[in-house]
């Protein structure tokens, strides 16, 4: 696997616990998983490293390559000052870095160089998202007839479609690769090269994190006007949810909540619920606590519904319920968030950042998790929450359509509350219902089990990619 982050060494997103967790499960099924990924700035290595020659674009730079071991995967970091020993991972102030096509396209070379001086032959090389879209561009230019790599068979996995990897075609000499690729069938789009559509295109079989999002981004509405491609490529493309890591997410062993608790013995819940208003300078008085607590943890983006929840601002402090958020994005959300918690500080209240902390003790306590989200590839918390018995609240879409079961009225039956059309009134409408069946507590309690005994962990996820790994070293 190659991968621009991973869990516990560098994280911006889901990316990271995705690489975390799923090598980690496919180890556990008896798989040999080696994960190439930069050593940024700050992590820590030892020993001396294999030193390898990376050449790109008619140069040749020496990195030196780390390798850690646990759980029965092989983690190997790549170290190259000039490109990875910076402040962010991405990007600063905003805006990413100018030379992250070089920075990434040396990622994938260095790894398939340090693959090929190694002398294992691999059943298959994943490539994650735009980052890692040039390998199989490399591999079969460069590594044909090499005897390790030569014919290795390649998967892709698109974590999230709209971010596609974007860069003048200028480019491509740069990195050694010729201006004949700026081809329709290749890595043009509308102008410019798209290290995604690289992935897309040259890799053997490609997946993505849920099978609704698999079936989404083949229409115009969710395809980013990648979908012409990916309906050209329908019979290798494959939705694989993502998994949670339940050694990271159990309320039953959480050392981030105040109590454990679990299905059998939810009372444990109280104490977290006491702790996040406690944090969020809410005093936990009976009526704080028998009044419902909504949650959110989000990028204040309108990916994520921040859109539809400025339009209905003036309506949240009506609701019979309390809110704490964490989260960051844009300033115009950031300041909505804040201004509601200054006019309304006995009912709202924002954190601006990050806690990893804080995010498990909010899946423990809140009653409600909001996420009301435009497109979802997969989405995490929402599962997260599920484990935690905290209901959600989520728009139908990708992942959230995977894994919230909507409460039938009739049966009783369902896990979250979910609405379809992406408007504001949908989204208050889902709440305010949320909030009524809340008052009917033997029928939420029913929720929260069924919730918790869901099984979203990444054994399952594992298996399925185990499949395509076959399937894909079967056809080679």
């Amino acid at each position: 696997m190659v991968a621009s982050e991973a869990m516990p060494f560098a994280k911006t997103g889901g990316l990271a616990d995705v690489l975390g967790a799923l090598p980690r499960a496919l180890a556990r099924l008896g798989h040999h998983v080696d994960l190439v990924m930069p050593r940024y700035r700050g992590v820590p290595v030892k020993g001396h490293g294999r030193r390898i020659r990376v050449p790109l674009g008619g140069q040749v730079a020496v990195a030196t390559c780390y390798s850690v071991s646990s759980d029965g995967v092989r983690t190997v970091l790549v170290d190259h000052p000039r490109y990875f020993d910076r402040e962010h991972l991405y990007g600063t102030g905003g805006h990413d870095y100018p030379d992250n096509p070089e920075r990434f396209a040396f990622l994938s070379r260095a790894a398939l160089e340090w693959a090929a001086s190694g002398g294992t032959r691999y059943d298959a090389i994943h490539g994650h998202d735009w980052q890692c879209g040039l390998l199989p561009v490399f591999l079969h230019r460069d590594f044909a007839s090499h005897p390790v790599l030569g014919g290795t068979p390649t998967v892709f996995t698109i974590h999230n479609l709209a971010y596609q990897g974007l860069f003048d075609p200028g480019w491509l000499p740069l990195l050694g690769l010729s201006l004949d690729l700026m081809r329709i069938d290749a890595l043009e789009f509308w102008g410019r090269m798209s290290f995604l559509k690289a992935g897309v295109i040259f890799s053997t079989k490609l997946t993505t994190v849920s099978p609704r999002y698999a079936e989404e981004i083949q229409t115009p509405e969710y395809g980013c006007g990648f979908e012409g491609i990916l309906r050209q490529r329908a019979g290798d493309l494959v939705g694989i949810l993502n998994g949670i890591d339940y050694d990271q997410w159990n309320p039953a062993r959480d050392p981030h909540l105040p109590e454990p608790y679990s299905a059998s013995w939810l009372e444990g819940k109280s104490a977290a619920k006491r702790a996040v208003l406690a944090e969020y300078g809410l005093s936990p008085t009976p009526d704080t606590m028998a009044r419902p607590l909504v949650g959110m943890i989000s990028r204040m983006v309108d990916q994520k519904g921040f859109d539809l929840i400025a339009q209905i601002a003036d309506e949240l402090p009506r609701l019979n319920a309390r809110f704490v958020v964490l989260g960051s994005g844009e300033r115009r959300y950031e300041d909505l968030w804040l201004d509601l918690a200054s006019s309304y500080p006995d009912r709202i209240r924002v954190r601006i950042g990050y806690d990893e902390a804080l995010a498990h003790r909010i899946e423990g306590g809140a009653d409600l998790f909001l996420m009301p989200s435009r497109f979802e590839p997969c989405g995490l918390n929402q599962m997260y929450s599920l484990r935690y018995g905290t209901i959600p609240v989520v728009r139908a879409t990708g992942g959230l359509f995977d894994t919230v079961i909507n409460l039938d009225p009739k049966s009783g039956e369902g896990t979250g509350f979910t609405f379809d059309d992406y408007s504001a009134g949908a989204l208050l409408g889902t709440l305010r219902r949320a909030l009524d069946i809340y008052k009917n507590r033997a029928l939420w309690r029913r929720m929260q089990v069924a919730g918790m005994r869901q099984d979203f962990s990444w054994d399952a996820s594992a298996q399925a990619y185990v499949t395509v790994y076959e399937e894909v070293d079967g056809a080679t």
